[in-house]
């Protein structure tokens, strides 16, 4: 197999180059038109089949290896966030008000890497190579509007990559674990009802502020006494709507979050005791509840042969880096194509707090160690080879 990372690594200033533009020019989901632009255009240039206007502005790219073979899909987001950037980078948005707050900048500029990496190096592996450039990642659907348009057939992928740069890790560390490894997500909206009246006078209406700060509290219960230490579950209320007068108690308040759990079961127990306590403390307090409840994403879950090569490129290529049970409760809608098709999900560190490159994602200040570039497209692109080198799937049906 080829050295993919130091082939990478003679790259980096194509793909820095690249990140840091698509940093500059950063758009929002469903209307990242530039950004494909540039996508299908890098993969006109490669020769590659392409077709652009997926789901509104996604790209996929066909790479056809020597010979047939299993189809890999590899999936690259290209959206941003509605942050107005804090990090005074050279590179700094230039689009008030939008910012590239997760590192989707850098997936796109990894996943055109990749693409080089691997139509070079075509004659090395067999079978076909999918590359999804996907919009709209950020909550608002593209991973469902891509699959209801067709991007897991014309040809059916066997299995499926992403990536993730992660400022939970250091650079130099690589997590990749087997089986759930990103949480579910639902969403919730409460609203609660009471009788509005003069802030002078409480005892003539029904405060429905108070009512909804108790269930604000209340929610908390839940993890703490509803679940099992042994199980995870998290539960956040991240918006409260009440009132636009001082000298005015109003008579409706609005809560909305999210509820994360990598199992079903207990996805269901956490959304029947939400609206158990929502309503009943609403109850107590004399309002009117309701509860609106809705799936957002799956859990994203690694098929376990397909994650184990993975965890083996990673230790045979970056020894000691390996962090084989990584997991995190924040969500992908990745998981609506990993959900058909069997496939790993990774997390490749770029955080360095020396530097002060350590926010979090979705943070004004968030920005990333660049030297994660050519290291997470290098293990994107040794992974691919090696699955379509010899299909875990495969070797497993033989072995039944």
């Amino acid at each position: 197999m080829p050295d993919y990372i130091a082939k990478a690594g003679s790259l980096f200033e194509y793909t820095q180059a690249l990140r840091r533009d698509f940093h500059r020019h950063p758009e929002l989901g469903f209307q990242e038109i530039r950004t494909a632009g540039i996508v299908a255009g890098e993969l006109n240039q490669l020769g590659l089949e392409v077709r652009s206007g997926v789901a509104e502005t996604g790209v996929i790219g066909l790479i056809e290896g020597d010979g047939p073979g299993p189809t890999l899909l590899i999936r690259f987001d290209m959206d941003a966030l509605p942050v107005e950037e804090q990090t005074g980078a050279p590179y700094a948005s230039q689009n008030r008000g939008v910012m590239h707050a997760c590192g989707h900048d850098a997936h796109t500029a990894i996943g055109l890497t990749v693409a080089r990496l691997l139509q070079a190096s075509r004659k090395e592996w067999k079978g076909t190579v999918k590359l999804v450039f996907q919009p709209a990642e950020e909550g608002l659907g593209g991973a469902q509007r891509m699959v209801d348009e067709g991007v897991l057939e014309n040809p059916r992928p066997d299995m499926s990559l992403a990536l993730h740069v992660w400022n939970d890790l250091p650079f130099g560390r690589v997590g990749v674990a087997r089986g759930p490894t990103m949480a579910a997500a639902s969403l919730f909206r409460i609203a609660v009802s009471g009788v509005g009246t003069h802030s002078a006078m409480p005892q003539d209406g029904v405060d429905a502020i108070l009512a909804a700060s108790q269930i604000v509290t209340a929610l908390q219960s839940i993890t703490a006494r509803n679940i099992s230490p042994l199980d995870t579950a998290v539960v956040s209320v991240t918006k409260f709507h009440a009132g636009e007068a001082f000298n005015v108690l109003p008579p409706e308040a609005h809560l909305g979050g999210t509820v994360r759990t990598y199992m079903r079961e207990t996805r269901m127990l956490v959304e029947r005791r939400l609206q158990e306590i929502a309503e009943g403390v609403g109850r107590a307090m004399g309002c009117g509840v309701a509860v609106e409840l809705d799936e957002y994403t799956p859990a994203v879950v690694n098929h376990p042969d397909v994650a184990a090569r993975v965890q083996e490129v990673v230790d045979s290529l970056l020894p000691g880096s390996l962090d084989s049970e990584y997991r995190t409760m924040a969500s992908e809608d990745m998981a609506l194509m990993m959900d058909d098709i069997p496939g790993c999900y990774f997390f490749v560190g770029s955080a360095d707090p020396g530097r002060g490159l350590d926010a979090p994602h979705h943070s004004p200040r968030f920005d990333i160690d660049e030297r994660v570039l050519p290291r997470a497209a290098g293990l994107m692109a040794s992974a691919a080879a090696s699955l379509l080198a010899g299909s875990p799937l495969a070797e497993d049906t033989q072995n039944d």
